[in-house]
């Protein structure tokens, strides 16, 4: 029997091609398509989102972080309670259009400002609680950034 080195590699793959497997259930080698391991993948396995993370942490107030690229998830950890502070997004000829940032901060942000860097920014939040989170998704059609959540 042919180690998995042994055998012809294949360009493409489709739903129908049997993949082999270990299955720690019958103990043993197994084979499962395609189409099935598409399934346990998409239906429950944790997967990484793609985003990149950007941490900053504010020494105070009036403090301006600006999100370096789009697709980034952004971890504030201020130091205390702040009065004031910018986030400001990816410049928006850099951005494709679908691109989001995620935002979540340790700290209250008594008056928060969105930069939005050229595009337009609608429904951002202007104050954020200890804990709290949003995330903005850009339209390059409307050259706007939007408060999805």
């Amino acid at each position: 029997m042919p180690t998995i080195n042994q055998l012809t590699s294949v360009d493409t793959v489709t739903a129908s091609d049997l993949l082999p497997i270990w299955s720690s259930t019958d103990g043993d080698a197994r084979k499962a398509s395609a189409a099935t391991l598409k399934t346990y993948l998409t239906g429950g396995v944790s997967v990484n989102d793609g985003l990149i993370t950007q941490t900053a942490s504010p020494a105070a107030t009036a403090f301006n972080i600006s999100v370096t690229v789009a697709g980034t998830w952004l971890i504030l950890t201020p130091v205390a309670v702040y009065a004031t502070g910018t986030i400001t997004l990816p410049f928006y000829d850099d951005v494709e259009g679908g691109q989001i940032v995620q935002v979540n901060c340790s700290q209250a942000v008594t008056a928060l400002n969105v930069a939005g860097n050229g595009a337009s920014v609608i429904g951002a939040p202007t104050t954020l609680t200890a804990n709290s989170f949003f995330t903005m998704r850009y339209r390059a059609d409307t050259q706007a950034w939007y408060r999805v959540a």
